[in-house]
């Protein structure tokens, strides 16, 4: 997992304390794992705060309000993306306004993303899977 500097980590303590409404809707949605998969809030990595991020399928979860198209923001968003990608890691961005406007249309493209980024084999050190029911 990517962990994040000291100060990404005391950013994103704070963030999770002052979520946003469509992050605190979005986030009802994924802690009850309505993707199948475990998500994390304002996960940490290197000095950047991750909205929502699945280390399963090294998927984060940006959601942008209106303030990310004015300013330096995109260009500051493009440099983000792009460390991101450098650590293997995809980031989606959704409105605000769809995650009010359209919850179902908003899961359905988070699980197709993570469902892409999801390996079919678990890893070689992993456990192994479970005996199927009667077999022993």
């Amino acid at each position: 997992m990517l962990k994040g500097t000291g100060k990404a980590y005391r950013t994103s303590r704070n963030l999770r304390r002052t979520m946003s409404l469509p992050e605190i809707l979005l986030w009802r949605q994924l802690k009850g794992r309505a993707t199948g998969r475990k998500w994390r809030k304002q996960h940490p990595a290197g000095p950047f705060s991750l909205d929502f991020y699945c280390d399963a399928c090294l998927l984060c979860i940006e959601v942008d309000g209106e303030a990310h198209d004015r300013g330096d923001r995109p260009a500051r968003d493009a440099g983000r993306d792009a460390w991101l990608v450098k650590h293997g890691i995809e980031t989606l961005r959704i409105s605000a306004t769809d995650v009010l406007g359209n919850m179902e249309g908003v899961l359905l493209l988070i699980d197709l993303h993570a469902r892409k980024r999801t390996p079919l084999h678990r890893p070689p050190d992993g456990p192994p899977p479970p005996a199927p029911p009667g077999e022993d």
